[in-house]
């Protein structure tokens, strides 16, 4: 069982954020969603980034790290699309995190890896937000920095193809996203 940190994206907490950590509690996980608005979440990314914009990217990093305070110096850092990067920008602060799992998008600076911390990628192919240039330079540099990456590209679906009320939503890239997310978990 591991404690996992999961953090919503631009869109906000929304519910398909809680139903992601009830499917990890069922798999015996404890896991926090902080919400990192305190705002009701949006229906459209130009309505997240507007929540995102009227918050502060500064509150929301102090957000995610006074949730990261209550938990175990162990805990996975995850994150969905903004969130991903939020989780990756913690990880500076938290060298003993078990492992940073990454939903939609990248996180994570190379000089923040030890070696051989587990990081698992899911990213939809091609992905607006993650050019294959900047995806591939990340890729190269989490390597050398020693992180265990796995990457999974999944062709076809939108950005946030795990939410099943955004127009993004691909039932089967979903599922294999989760029975890879669990199975990566279970050696956490």
């Amino acid at each position: 069982m591991a404690h996992i940190l999961l953090l919503h994206s631009v869109y906000g907490l929304r519910p398909a954020v809680l139903a992601a950590a009830d499917r990890l509690r069922a798999a015996g996980h404890e896991v926090t969603t902080p919400d990192l608005y305190g705002l009701p979440a949006s229906d459209t990314v130009e309505e997240g980034f507007a929540l995102l914009d009227k918050v502060g990217r500064d509150i929301v990093l102090e957000r995610a790290r006074a949730a990261a305070r209550e938990l175990p110096a162990e805990t996975v850092l995850a994150g969905f699309s903004m969130g991903a990067g939020v989780a990756g920008a913690l990880l500076a602060e938290r060298p003993q995190a078990a492992a940073l799992l990454l939903l939609h998008g990248t996180g994570g600076a190379p000089e923040s890896v030890r070696p051989g911390l587990p990081v698992q990628l899911h990213l939809a192919d091609p992905d607006e937000y993650e050019p294959s240039d900047e995806l591939d330079e990340w890729r190269r540099a989490m390597t050398a920095a020693g992180a265990a990456l796995t990457v999974y590209r999944y062709p076809g679906p939108g950005h946030l193809y795990t939410d099943p009320e955004l127009t993004d939503h691909d039932a089967l890239a979903a599922a294999l996203t989760w029975d890879r997310t669990l199975a990566f978990l279970a050696d956490c």
